[in-house]
């Protein structure tokens, strides 16, 4: 057999195009009658008297649960890095306890959680008054920060040890090799790359804690939701929550946009 012939016979065939199957047209077709079905509600139903009411109150709205996701979110990523250390640790009181943490807090639902606090920590006023605490927790928003920080900090720390842990062994040994301690080390080395890998599960973490945020609303947060609900109660109108939905997915793709840059920047010396 010449070459030109063995070559000929072992060229691997062509691919062919995967075309959607019936099941994924099925899918697309309800989704765009349900997407055209609710612009011909919305412009059928306009009601421009709606949107001059409660335009300015839907943005204080929006503000209040952008900053109390926030808020929230920096404050559990400040507490996830000693839970995460935590339950990486060797010491077996320090990783019980980093692990009773998170199974709690993962483990319980949001709503709970926000309850315990909301009403659960009102039971012990005269406790909270005598070490200068109660100022905080009579305050609905603050019961929702910091319950919400408590639980993204579970999250976060689950997040931060993946990340890691998927740093290989050999930059730790590297770093060691050239004298540097082990905290030049974790923060120089080996943090820069699992913030890397963490990235996406972060972006993921913040979109849900924004969808995750509106329960607030039942402790008198007068969030995004609680401002949809309080403008419905009045108008009984379902424009109000046509808006609200809007609104959200506005903020979600805006952070998606974001995590799309910040990925780039961050992985650019990667790329060839």
């Amino acid at each position: 057999m010449s070459d030109a012939s063995f070559i000929e016979a072992k060229a691997p065939p062509p691919i062919a195009k995967k075309r959607p199957g019936l099941g994924g047209l099925i899918f697309a077709g309800v989704w765009a009658l349900i997407a055209i079905g609710l612009a011909a509600y919305i412009v059928g139903n306009w009601n421009p008297a709606l949107l001059d009411t409660y335009a300015l109150p839907y943005l204080e709205g929006l503000g209040v649960t952008v900053g109390l996701v926030l808020s929230s979110f920096v404050c559990g990523a400040v507490l996830s890095l000693p839970v995460a250390l935590g339950r990486m640790s060797h010491n077996p009181l320090a990783r019980g306890l980093a692990f009773v943490f998170v199974y709690f807090f993962r483990g319980t639902p949001l709503i709970a959680q926000i309850f315990l606090v909301y009403y659960g920590f009102g039971q012990f006023r005269d406790f909270f008054d005598t070490i200068g605490l109660w100022w905080f927790f009579r305050e609905a928003w603050s019961c929702a920060l910091f319950s919400l920080s408590l639980n993204t900090a579970a999250y976060q720390a689950e997040i931060l040890r993946g990340a890691i842990q998927s740093v290989p062994r050999g930059q730790w040994e590297g770093g060691t090799s050239l004298g540097l301690s082990k905290a030049v080390i974790f923060r120089k080395i080996v943090l820069p790359q699992a913030m890397i890998v963490a990235l996406r599960p972060y972006a993921n973490e913040i979109i849900l804690m924004i969808k995750a945020s509106a329960i607030v609303a039942i402790i008198t947060v007068y969030d995004l939701f609680g401002i949809t609900r309080q403008a419905y109660s009045r108008t009984f109108d379902f424009q109000t929550y046509v808006w609200a939905a809007l609104l959200y997915l506005a903020i979600v793709e805006a952070l998606r946009n974001l995590t799309n840059l910040a990925e780039k920047r961050l992985t650019r010396h990667l790329v060839r």
